[in-house]
């Protein structure tokens, strides 16, 4: 059997192509896993549970029904889904896990998280996380009516992509001694994360020993999931 990773399919309903292939996806890959992990950014913002979004509902319905076929699945918040709360849970079946999660798996120790964290070079977005991510100010924002939440939601997003636009690959991209610090403090064997979009598997010398970091790939023209198995773990992408 296998583990079954995935992160950074952004769905909207712009994007159906998108949607598309993760419910296929869910059909014909996740259908035959021990379980699948969801490393954030699985919806492209995320205002609420309570927003009555028909594609959040169309989303929640094909969860459950993996999980009606013993298969559990596993969220972690990304940057743009961190309010996604226990109502969605509830409907879908997704059990919610900390921002940052140790498994062991076939006598491999691996760390999962979204990736943001790791990304400490960019100053200015890791100052707006810890803003975004006090308790006080997600509070507010959830008791303001949908309609204004949708609009702050929208311009959040084009700030952010201007911002992004204007930034260089590097400083987006996972500082190194926040990778080793990681590895260290976990002890572990792999760290598997997404946010970067830099699809890839990077060896790492830690002293004597050979770590891994494992980064997925954002579901854009096509697919992207590590399939963790007994003898293996593999980058995988696939076509729509």
């Amino acid at each position: 059997m296998s583990t079954l990773f995935i992160a950074d399919l952004h769905l909207s309903e712009q994007e159906p192509a998108i949607t598309a292939g993760f419910l296929r996806f869910l059909r014909e890959d996740a259908i035959h896993a021990e379980s699948l992990y969801i490393l954030g950014d699985f919806f492209d913002y995320w205002i609420g549970d309570d927003d009555p979004n028909p594609l959040h509902t169309k989303i929640a319905q094909a969860l459950n029904e993996l999980k009606q076929q013993g298969i559990p699945c596993y969220f972690i918040h990304g940057n743009r889904d961190f309010l996604l709360g226990s109502r969605f849970a509830r409907e879908s079946g997704l059990i919610l896990l900390p921002q940052e999660k140790v498994l062991e798996l076939h006598g491999k120790r691996i760390l999962i998280l979204h990736g943001d964290t790791l990304c400490t070079d960019d100053i200015n977005y890791q100052q707006y996380r810890k803003r975004v991510h006090t308790p006080w100010i997600q509070r507010l924002f959830l008791l303001l009516p949908l309609f204004i939440r949708l609009k702050i939601a929208a311009k959040m997003r084009a700030g952010s992509q201007y911002a992004n636009s204007q930034k260089s690959s590097s400083i987006m991209d996972v500082n190194q001694e926040a990778v080793t610090e990681h590895f260290k403090k976990y002890q572990t064997d792999w760290i598997i994360h997404g946010h970067t979009h830099r699809p890839a598997i990077h060896d790492i010398q830690i002293g004597d020993k050979t770590m891994h970091r494992g980064v997925l790939g954002a579901w854009h023209e096509q697919g992207s999931m590590f399939k963790v198995t007994e003898t293996a773990i593999e980058l995988i992408s696939f076509a729509f």
